[in-house]
């Protein structure tokens, strides 16, 4: 996947990170954001953008839509609309999923700085 995962979990991503993080300009995020319902960043007293991890994760399934899947963006609004439900749960499912792996990882880290002290 294109967009860059980040090590630590914020409150707020500033639009910067958020067009960092799927490698596009701040001006495609600041569309989407018009375009697509399900993105509702906070903004603070200076007007800037603040996204939730929430707005992340839409952001990633939109991405997947119309980048990766080639959808258009009705094709992408129709497509969220008729499978609210699914997406979220796919999403979930994922976020499980990876939690699980960086578990292992980090298992396995441990095993093998166990070995090397053994050496």
């Amino acid at each position: 996947m294109p967009y860059k995962e980040t090590d630590t979990i914020k409150l707020y991503y500033t639009i910067g990170e958020v067009s960092e993080m799927f490698v596009v300009n701040t001006s495609l995020i600041r569309f989407w954001e018009k375009e697509f319902d399900i993105i509702k960043p906070k903004k603070n007293k200076k007007g800037n953008r603040l996204f939730t991890p929430d707005d992340i994760d839409n952001f990633k399934v939109i991405y997947n839509l119309v980048k990766e899947q080639g959808l258009t963006l009705e094709g992408a609004k129709k497509y969220l609309k008729e499978n609210k439900k699914t997406v979220k749960h796919e999403m979930k499912i994922e976020k499980n999923q990876f939690s699980e792996i960086e578990n292992k990882l980090k298992t396995i880290k441990e095993r093998l700085i166990s070995l090397r002290t053994l050496i």
